[in-house]
C-alpha cells in the first residue's frame, strides 16, 4: 500500500500537468495510450494522479533511450 493516498485530478489539471489539450487527451485514451478517467458520476470524471504521474515518467524514459 502506498504511503501517499491517490488523488483525483480533473481534467484542467491534467492538460496544466502534461500540456495537452482535451482533443488529444481523449484521443490517446482511445488509442490506449493514456491513463483512462475514472467515473465519479453521471457527468463527472477524474484521472488517477499517480497513473497520469507514470504515463509522464514514461514518456521520459522513452525519450532518454538510446536510439
Amino acid at each position: 500500500m502506498s504511503t501517499h493516498p491517490e488523488k483525483f485530478l480533473r481534467l484542467p489539471q491534467v492538460k496544466s500537468l502534461t500540456g495537452l489539450g482535451r482533443t488529444r487527451i481523449y484521443r490517446k485514451i482511445s488509442e490506449d495510450k493514456f491513463p483512462r478517467p475514472v467515473r465519479l458520476g453521471p457527468q463527472s470524471v477524474a484521472w488517477v494522479e499517480s497513473e497520469v504521474r507514470e504515463w509522464m515518467q514514461q514518456r521520459i524514459l522513452e525519450r532518454d533511450e538510446p536510439a
